[in-house]
């Protein structure tokens, strides 16, 4: 189902509420001497296309942003490990800083969750004495934190607490209990006594358990959905993250150094940037509206401007993904973002000349600032991924149409920008019709006949935290198993019918 909404007014932070937490954060952090260890779940059975070589040449944005959080928070003893790089690691042998780590976190989607799980369950296998406090993250949590708690004596599986919100929930948790630590005591005896003293009922985007017993939780406290950070130019910045991250390798353990700043380039040539947040269109099968309390939140250009240029003088990084919910989504304020990036120079070198960016939009978007493609182009961008889904409309309607597209797919064309269309395959609609566009192969043929570049074809697939979630489990839609083959989360990923009316 979709998150609830917080009451109108209060569904952002103050600003300058991050800014002010981490720089308290960085007055205590020298008296804990914290180490933490940050995993991105990842289950190799997702390899398949379209995320083949993304997948794994993209550093992941959500546990590289926390990352930095906690570096510019003062915790400089922290290493990311992805597990796209690093498939044998055991939370249980790490160690880092020549010590099990205080904290261990983990990050995941829904369709990693197995892999999530299986990492949550290898770090309880610590001797409790010494265990870190495990705090689970990542869409998983935001939309199913109830999963990530383990009711099951014959599988303990439980995290500590899940952080259902961003960098601001999970520093606030830290706040709170460093404020209870008492010298160099273990920061899960300092959660529990916080806990049980009610002192994290006050920080909204928490969920964590009461009368954990060995790993199974009897109930959980949900203390509400977060407030959102609305100012993005407060996040800490990425060129942060990148050097956190652990190398590949086939070892269990870690490395005694994090990747060197020559190498990442070559295992992950495009990295993934936040420019934007939030889409005025409320697709009945998507969860990003809800989750964004249906706010836009976004960067300013010069901030934008600036960590591109970081990236590229520091790692070399010359390709970028936003990551976008839909650029386009206001007119005015994406004006502001390309003419910055159109004229930005940094000694003496335009920016443009040196960096190659991409991100998504819609069809609709995408005609309304069709006089403003040229500058879009001028501004670095070369490519767009744009979510059709269908042209006839008949799944969703998004402004799209067929002509419209095509106008859209030409004027991109027109100013070097590629089209990258994505697409939704739906139960009633057929591989070819005759004499109309509905068929899947006529809509291929159109989209290739007005530019299409690359094409993207994945099946509408219930997704946790939207309209349509519910439903398609009480109508019957959803499937359980084929055969003697049961559907498992990996199988979420759009590649796979796992939801059907035939």
């Amino acid at each position: 189902m979709e998150l609830a909404h917080r009451a109108c007014g209060d569904e952002l932070l103050r600003s300058g509420e991050l800014v002010a937490l981490r720089r308290r954060l960085r007055r205590i952090a020298p008296r804990h001497d914290l180490t933490t260890v940050i995993a991105c779940a990842f289950d190799h059975r997702t390899r398949m296309l379209p995320f083949i070589y993304a997948d794994t040449r993209m550093a992941p944005a959500g546990v590289r942003a926390i990352g930095a959080a906690m570096v510019d928070s003062g915790f400089e003893k922290t290493r990311i490990v992805l597990q796209q790089w690093n498939r044998h690691f055991r939370p249980s042998q790490m160690r880092l800083d020549g010590r099990i780590p205080d904290l261990f976190m983990v990050s995941s989607m829904g369709l990693h969750s197995h892999r999530c799980k299986a990492m949550i369950h290898d770090a309880r296998r610590i001797d409790p004495a010494h265990r870190p406090l495990i705090i689970a993250g990542g869409p998983h949590a935001v939309y199913q934190p109830f999963d990530l708690f383990s009711d099951d004596p014959k599988h303990p599986a439980s995290a500590d607490v899940a952080v259902t919100g961003e960098e601001f929930v999970l520093l606030s948790l830290l706040e709170v209990l460093l404020s209870y630590r008492a010298g160099a005591e273990p920061m899960r005896s300092t959660f529990v006594r916080a806990r049980d003293r009610g002192a994290l009922e006050g920080i909204p985007g928490l969920v964590y358990a009461h009368g954990d017993r060995d790993g199974v939780a009897e109930q959980l406290v949900d203390t509400g959905v977060q407030r959102l950070l609305g100012d993005l130019d407060e996040l800490p910045r990425p060129v942060l993250g990148y050097r956190l991250l652990e190398p590949p390798s086939r070892r269990a353990t870690l490395s005694s150094q994090a990747l060197p700043a020559n190498r990442i380039r070559k295992l992950s040539p495009i990295s993934s940037i936040v420019l934007t947040f939030g889409c005025r269109f409320a697709c009945p099968y998507c969860p990003i509206p809800a989750y964004n309390q249906r706010q836009h939140r976004l960067k300013s250009g010069d901030r934008i401007a600036e960590e591109l240029w970081q990236l590229s003088q520091a790692y070399g990084l010359r390709y970028f993904f936003g990551a976008d919910d839909n650029f386009f989504n206001n007119k005015n304020r994406t004006l502001d973002i390309v003419q910055t990036l159109a004229r930005a120079e940094f000694d003496g070198v335009p920016l443009r000349t040196r960096v190659r960016w991409h991100t998504e939009v819609t069809v609709h978007d995408t005609l309304r600032m069709k006089e403003h493609l040229p500058l879009v182009a001028a501004s670095g961008c070369r490519g767009l991924w744009l979510g059709v889904e269908d042209l006839t409309a008949t799944l969703v309607k998004k402004g799209q149409s067929v002509d419209k597209t095509s106008q859209a797919f030409r004027a991109l064309r027109e100013v070097g920008i590629c089209p990258m269309p994505m697409m939704m395959h739906h139960d009633t609609q057929p591989l070819y019709s005759r004499g109309t566009n509905y068929g899947l192969l006529n809509q291929i043929s159109l989209l290739r006949k007005a530019g299409a570049v690359s094409l993207q074809v994945l099946m509408l697939t219930p997704s946790a935290g939207s309209k349509l979630y519910e439903q398609t489990f009480t109508s019957g839609q959803v499937i359980a198993g084929a055969g003697s083959r049961a559907v498992e989360p990996h199988m979420y990923d759009g590649n796979y019918v796992i939801a059907s009316r035939h």
